[in-house]
């Protein structure tokens, strides 16, 4: 190859080894003409891929509720108050002579009638006292017969002339001096005869026998205060309890009209009844510092179910409503403006499905209705302002508002219950007063 030539003491390159300048420009920006065109190919394909795919709306549940429906019964406005069960007579058995106990015939907790024996003292002395009131009686009678005798001679004499007066007179005198002596000698029979019937204590009342007191063997005296025996009449027996002075007004109204109250006697958890009664008397004077009356209610106790001085709940039927408008208490709701229930209501709707289908179906909501509270006690409240037989929510309050779509439950559920099924209850008024839950 011949050296290039040397111009200036520069070399001249050679003309072979030049690139041309456009083919050096295409070999350098074609790569990134193809970078290029994949990102904006791939970019918008891969940013569909990546963004989140839209779920549709969850379908939320519908709240599943019992139903009962308004209905129509009888209701009794009632007073609760504590009360204790008092014995109508209740007699403590002492001795009233002096002796040894050598006998007792009944039973602890035995059922007595009147006139059962109880016990003995011993007899014996009590007998030798009337035997020996008997003999001087009968010796004080032969006197006053022997001067009654004398009487008579004398009398005859002096109508002979054959005596005085005076003796006659003083005669007669003695005969009236033996008739006091033999009167005062009946008495004293009379008494030792008593003495000894009080030897054998008899129960003076029918009841019930408490613990013994005394065993036989030891001597009693009259002048002891301790009793023998207490018994306790059960059959009937009385309650007397205190409600608040507010119920007097309407107690007298009943007792003026001539009206028979029912009273009833409840454990002290007001679960179970124990016996039923009617009330009998109220107390003369309020008491000033409680504020409330004593009253008294009379009960048969067949089955000896009050026991004396036992603390139980009373509730006094004042009157009966009857015909009204009843709903179970847990239905009734409250808020800061009133009471309500919640109507059940039913209605036929069109519902467009994701194909563009219209179907027609049954859509069951809840709707506040307002209502006005009357007597009430447990599971009962009479209410005004909704019509008898309209269906109501029985459950799941929390869950509920003014227009939620509900499932009703088949098959029935909690305060599940149907028209005039509340029959005759037995409720309290809260315009009297009223006590809840006294125990």
């Amino acid at each position: 190859m011949a050296e290039p030539i040397l111009t200036s003491g520069k070399p001249i390159p050679s003309p072979s080894r030049t690139t041309p300048p456009d083919e050096h420009h295409h070999r350098g920006t074609h790569p990134i003409l193809w970078i290029i065109l994949l990102v904006i190919v791939v970019a918008p394909i891969a940013a569909f891929k990546l963004l989140p795919k839209k779920t549709p709306p969850r379908r939320v549940p519908l709240t599943t509720i019992s139903t009962t429906n308004v209905a129509k019964g009888n209701i009794d406005v009632t007073q609760w108050a504590l009360g204790t069960v008092t014995p109508i007579y209740t007699a403590m058995v002492s001795p009233r002579v002096d002796g040894q106990l050598i006998k007792v015939d009944y039973t602890e907790g035995q059922i007595v009638k009147t006139n059962d024996l109880l016990a003995e003292i011993d007899p014996a002395p009590y007998k030798a006292l009337e035997e020996q009131a008997e003999g001087q009686l009968a010796r004080d009678k032969a006197l006053l017969e022997g001067a009654k005798v004398d009487l008579g001679r004398y009398q005859d004499a002096y109508t002979k002339k054959a005596i005085p007066k005076q003796q006659v007179d003083d005669e007669m005198a003695l005969v009236h001096q033996d008739e006091g002596t033999v009167k005062f000698d009946e008495g004293q029979l009379a008494t030792a005869k008593v003495q000894l019937a009080y030897c054998y204590i008899y129960a003076p009342i029918a009841g019930r026998t408490g613990l013994r007191m005394v065993d036989p063997g030891n001597v009693v005296h009259a002048a002891n205060t301790n009793a023998l025996v207490v018994i306790t009449q059960l059959q009937p027996i009385t309650v007397i309890f205190s409600p608040t002075e507010d119920i007097l007004p309407a107690v007298q109204k009943q007792l003026n009209e001539g009206h028979e109250m029912t009273v009833e006697a409840w454990d002290h958890d007001q679960k179970q009844k124990l016996a039923t009664g009617k009330f009998l008397t109220t107390d003369a004077q309020i008491d000033t510092g409680t504020g409330t009356i004593r009253m008294k209610a009379i009960f048969e106790n067949k089955d000896m179910a009050l026991f004396a001085n036992q603390f139980v709940n009373v509730r006094l039927i004042l009157e009966t409503l009857t015909n009204v408008t009843l709903v179970p208490t847990e239905t009734i709701q409250r808020n800061p403006q009133e009471a309500f229930v919640y109507t059940v209501n039913s209605q036929t709707v069109n519902v467009t499905n994701e194909a563009g289908n219209v179907t027609t179906t049954n859509q069951t909501s809840v709707k506040m209705h307002p209502i006005t509270t009357g007597i009430s006690e447990g599971d009962v409240t009479s209410i005004e302002g909704i019509a008898p037989g309209t269906t109501i929510a029985a459950d799941n309050f929390n869950k509920l508002s003014d227009g939620t779509k509900v499932n009703v439950r088949q098959g029935g559920g909690a305060g599940r219950s149907k028209d005039g099924d509340s029959g005759n209850r037995k409720r309290h008024s809260d315009k009297t007063g009223t006590q809840d839950n006294p125990s």
